[in-house]
Parts: C-alpha cells; structure tokens; sequence
C-alpha cells in the first residue's frame, strides 16, 4: 500500500509512511531527478531512475491539489470568504497564464504537462513505494507570485493570455475599440468643457425641445431595462401570449422599447413631476445633452482606439510569429540540461525580479526543508522536481544550515511594504471621513431635498451601471443586486470594489474550482473558431465567468463616478446655484452637524 504524504505532515514524516525507513535515523538519501514537465524523455528518465534505485520514497513537485488533478479526482471548491481577499480573481488568472503556457507548450511537443510526475506516481505505486507531496500549496505561491509582480508585469501577463483568444490584429482591434470608447467617455465628461463642447452647449443649439426628446428616449430605456429586471416574469408571461420568441433577449427589448416610449411621452407633454425628484423638460434636456456629449467622445474615442489597436497588432503578429518558431526550435533534451535552464531562469529573473523569488527561490527551500526531514529521518529518496529547481535544491541538501525558516516561506506576501500599508492607511481615512462627514451633514439638515436627491443619484447610478454590467456578464440576480447595492459605498474607497460583493454571492450559485482552467486552456486551443465563439464558450466556464462579474462591476463602479460628479451634480446643483455652492452647503451642513453632537457630548 502507498501512502501519500502532505507538506504539512513531512516534519514527522515517521508516523505518515506505511514503510519505515530502511536506514537509520540521519543517515538517508535523497537524489534529485531534474525533468522537464513537458518531455517524453523525463518520463523515461523517471521510470528507469525509480526501477533501478528501489527508494523507500518518490518525492514529488506537487501539492495536494496538484496531485489530485493528476489523478482525475475532482478538485476542491473555492471557498466564497476567499472572494473578499481582493486579488484572489487576479492570482487565478496569473495561475492561468502559467497553466496555459506549460499547457501551449505541451501541445507543440506532444506531451500532456505533468507527465513526469504522473510517471513518478505511478512508478512509484506499481513497485510499492511511499509517495511524498513535498512542493508548497499552489494558491500560496501564486498569491506570493503576484503581490511581487510590477503593476507593468501584472499587465503583460494578461496581455498574454488575451493573446490567446485570436490573432494579434482581431485582439488589438477589440481592445483598441473597448479602451478608446472608454477614454473618449472620459475626455467627454471631464474635459470636453475645456475645449468649449459640453451639454449645456448642445441644447443651446439644438434647442431644450429635441434634446429633451433624447434624454426621455435614454431615460426611458434605463427604465426599462430596470422595469425588466424587476418584473421578468411578467414580461415573458405577455411574450408567451403573443407570436414572439420568448428569450432573455426579448424581454430585454420589450422592457426597454416600452420604457423609451414612455420616456419620449414624457418630454413631448412636458415632463413629469414626482415629489423632488422630478422629470422636467429642463433636466431631460440636460440628459439629452450630456448624452449627446458623451456619444460623440465615445465615438471620436473608440474611431481613434481602432486605429491604434490595429496598428499595434500587427506589431504583435510579428513578435506572436518570432514566438512560434522559436518554439519549434526548441531542443527537448536540451531542456533538462543544467546550463540551458539556468539561462531560462537567469532570464525569467530579469523578467520579474521579486516574481522569480516566489516562484522558484522559495520553493527550492520549501522543497529541500521536506527532503531534508524526509533524509533525517532515515528514508532513501528520489526527488522528481522540475530542472529549474535542482541546482537550487541540491545546494540547500548540501548546506542545510543556510536553509531559510519554513515561516518566512509560508503566509500571504504584501508586495510592496510601507506602500502598501500607506495605501489601506489612506483608504480607510477616505472611507471614515466619507461616513462621519455624510452623518454630520444629514444631522445638520443641510438641504434635505438636496441632499436625498444627491444620495438618491448617486445611489441609482452606481447601482445601476454596476449591477447592470454584472448582469450582463452572467450573473444571478442576487449577485448583480448586491454588487450594485454597494457601488455607491465602495466608489469612496479604493481598497473595496463592488466585483468582490458581487462575486462572493455568485459563487453561492456556482461552483468554480481549479479544474475550469484545463477547460479554459482547452478552449483557447481552438485555433479555428472565431472570437465571439470562443468568448461565448469561455463564459460558460464557471471562472472565467466570475473573474468577468467581478471585473465589469467593478468597471460600472468606476463610470459610474465618472458620470456622477461632471454631469449629475450639475443637474441637481441648478436650483441652489450650480456646482459652486455645492462645497459652502455642505461645509454648512456638516458644520451645523457638528454643532449638535459638540452640545450633545457636553
């Protein structure tokens, strides 16, 4: 019988092996075997190195969850706490990026990844010897991976794998388009007056009138589509009754058509009148208007993003082709030579200084704290690790006084040190302040229509925007309320983000484990399907459909306050005198505020 060995039980590595040890106690053995894990050769030079040596056992480069992907069984869960860690989203992909550059790799070769250590396994198994899992977990090494990565490098790495779903030139063109119609909204709402071109221009030369046409026309339609998804139900109820296709696509439109009649019917007679939130021709004109503004730098933006989008694509293909062949160069045998990995990872080290050290550096010592246990404690072993970890291994069996402690080799990295501890200190002050300030201004009784209609736009924008663009993605209706719900708190704090809330929730729907990246690499692997079918095929994947929730509600968050400061507060600040009284009324407010809990407290 083999008995497997976790890293966390190695330190008493006498009372987790079925065998004891065949030497005593100080006096084992341990041989690195250095393969590559894509080369048909490792796999031979494992077997052949197990069946003459005979250990007592087979020490792997695998964790727990590794190892249970290799052997097909169903790996765990996400746990959903996790999600409110922040990065956790951005760590999965930077496991996917390494995922699916070993897996590219492979496929070139014609090796499956992991081959080697499968081999080892199972090696080990058919001569009846101990399996040791001596490598730290991966979740571990990729959070400490990616809290050393430059914000620079963070962007390449996804670079790479957004690479992978088409040619360079189809990639650039959609990003060029999606970045530009966002820098273009941008320009327009935070500097299209500087140039002379903003709403209140646009009505002054079309007239309140039409523009007013087109702010009901966007109103409404925003209305709809929230009449939709509160009332879905309904909508498909009165599809069923009618010669129309019933699809989630459908009620869409029915919400949103009846929804633009609506808002037209109420330009057209004069607007419509709800307590201090009110819909007059004047602030539907200014909708109009800030619409229109917004339309033209979106499309001066996404215009100018094509371009240089299809520019630097082609620059791409050419370093994409230079990529190809130098793979098709590649001398397997080569791989597990010492001096040609010590140039990849020489390479790897300029690449991503910080990186390198989580990736590689800690997990030689990680690896040779286990081996060294496993030799104190009288066991013959072969060590099966990947080449670039040999040379840093056998360095450390033969001094293991200059090992580092486990704890430093252990425990979620910061990154950054003082910066990062400036950049909570700074966003908690931000969140704090934010609250305290909006009590003592309600407590103040500063303009209370005011400042109900202010919570109320900024509340509805966030929500809407975000919750909305979480829909889109695939969310569940819990999900995208929530994320929405708390838009308007997180856009004041840049240590929350609404994507966190929203997909905490979702993973209450569904179950999102390690196992979709091999689906995801498989997908990418499709060199022959467009984009969209592959995009379409991705969203279906549990991960990849999170890691978008998480990301465009975030982004919704985010236009959201671009559009509530340059454009809502306008509208609402018009009857107390425009934007400029706003900082005097609220200073007011909260100064009143204040006053009363100074009286209260003395």
């Amino acid at each position: 019988m083999t008995e497997r060995v976790a890293g966390d039980d190695l330190g008493d590595v006498d009372g987790d092996l079925t065998l004891p040890p065949s030497r005593e106690a100080g006096e084992g053995e341990v041989h690195v075997l250095g393969t590559a894990h894509v080369s048909q050769q490792s796999v031979e030079d494992v077997e052949t190195t197990i069946a003459e040596r005979k250990p007592d056992v087979v020490a792997v480069e695998l964790d727990e969850g590794r190892y249970r992907q290799l052997k097909g069984e169903a790996p765990e869960d996400i746990d959903p706490g996790d999600m409110l860690r922040g990065n956790t989203v951005f760590q999965f992909l930077a496991y996917w990026m390494l995922s699916y550059v070993q897996t590219r790799l492979g496929k070139k070769l014609g090796v499956d990844p992991g081959a080697d250590m499968m081999a080892a396994i199972d090696s080990a198994e058919e001569h009846g010897l101990g399996v040791a899992l001596v490598d730290r977990d991966i979740q571990m090494t990729v959070q400490r991976f990616w809290a050393r990565l430059s914000p620079l490098r963070k962007l390449s790495m996804l670079g790479t794998l957004t690479l992978a779903i088409g040619s360079p030139i189809a990639v650039g063109t959609g990003l060029g388009l999606a970045m530009g119609a966002f820098a273009g909204f941008a320009v327009a709402m935070v500097a299209a007056s500087a140039f002379g071109f903003a709403s209140a221009d646009i009505v002054a030369a079309l007239g309140p009138n039409v523009v007013a046409l087109v702010g009901g026309l966007v109103a409404g339609a925003v209305g709809g589509a929230v009449l939709w998804s509160l009332f879905d139900g309904a909508f498909a109820r009165v599809l069923d009754a009618l010669p129309i296709p019933n699809t989630t696509y459908t009620r869409i439109a029915a919400g949103v058509g009846v929804g633009s009649v609506v808002g037209v019917a109420i330009a057209a007679t004069g607007g419509l009148a709800v307590g201090p939130l009110s819909l007059t021709v004047d602030r539907l004109a200014s909708i109009g208007g800030f619409v229109l503004q917004v339309g033209a730098g979106v499309a001066a933006g996404a215009l100018a993003g094509v371009a240089l989008g299809v520019l630097a694509g082609a620059v791409l293909a050419q370093f994409v082709a230079d990529e190809e062949e130098d793979i098709e160069e590649i001398d397997i045998e080569e791989l597990t030579e010492a001096d040609v990995v010590t140039a990849m990872m020489e390479e790897f080290r300029r690449f991503a200084p910080g990186a390198a050290e989580a990736l590689i550096d800690e997990r030689d010592a990680f690896i040779a704290h286990r081996l060294v246990a496993l030799r104190e404690a009288g066991y013959s072993v072969v060590a099966v690790v990947g080449a670039g970890h040999r040379e840093g291994i056998e360095r450390y069996l033969d001094d293991p006084e200059s090992l580092p402690p486990m704890e430093s080799l252990v425990g979620e990295a910061s990154g950054t040190g003082l910066t990062a501890y400036l950049y909570k200190a700074l966003g908690y002050a931000m969140t704090v302040g934010f609250l305290v300030f909006f009590v003592l201004l309600a407590l103040g009784g500063a303009s209370n229509g005011f400042l109900l209609e202010l919570f109320v736009a900024w509340f509805l924008v966030n929500g809407i925007l975000a919750g909305g663009l979480a829909k889109l993605a695939g969310a569940h209706w819990p999900s995208a309320l929530v994320g929405g719900g708390v838009a308007w708190l997180t856009s004041v704090n840049p240590l929350l983000a609404p994507g966190w809330f929203a997909g905490y929730v979702e993973l209450r729907y569904v179950d999102v484990n390690v196992a979709d990246i091999g689906r995801l690499n498989e997908i990418l692997d499709d060199e022959e399907a467009p984009i969209a079918d592959i995009f379409a095929r991705m969203r279906e994947v549990p991960l990849f459909r999170l890691i978008l929730i998480a990301g465009l509600t975030n982004v919704g968050s985010m236009v959201a306050s671009l559009v509530v400061f340059p454009a809502i507060l306008p509208l609402l600040s018009a009857p107390i005198g425009g934007v400029d009284a706003i900082p005097g009324l609220l200073l007011d407010g909260a100064r009143n505020g204040w006053d009363i809990v100074w009286r209260t407290l003395t």
